[in-house]
């Protein structure tokens, strides 16, 4: 493995991730549209950013433990799944399930290739 691949590998999920959280975040920016008091929305902002909350966590978690990051990233895609009971548009799966299996089997090849990709 060359340099760039191994520079690619280690840093694409963690970039990937936290462009995921911004993304999702801005599904919270609706609060805002809703003409409540200030007291309300920032209690609905915080409401709507715990699943930015999970990624985050997640993410901090797979940073240093890249297996136990993709066994939950796993776990948060299927648990969208559920959670949703198949009401939502296939995009909607695509989109936020379909990242989170992507990040998952992602921190799994770092974990797999940890040894040659923390050589620097």
């Amino acid at each position: 493995m060359n340099v760039h691949t191994k520079r690619f590998l280690y840093w694409a999920p963690r970039i990937l991730c936290i462009l995921f959280a911004l993304f999702l975040s801005l599904f919270a920016m609706d609060v805002f549209d809703q003409g409540r008091p200030p007291g309300e929305v920032i209690l609905a902002l915080l409401i709507h950013l715990v699943p930015v909350y999970l990624v985050i966590i997640v993410l901090a978690i797979a940073w240093k433990y890249e297996w136990f990051g993709a066994v939950l990233f796993a776990i948060l895609a299927l648990t969208y799944l559920l959670a949703t009971g198949g009401k939502m548009h296939w995009g909607a799966y695509l989109t936020i399930s379909g990242t989170m299996v992507l990040l998952a089997v992602l921190f799994l090849l770092n974990w797999i290739y940890r040894s040659e990709l923390r050589l620097r």
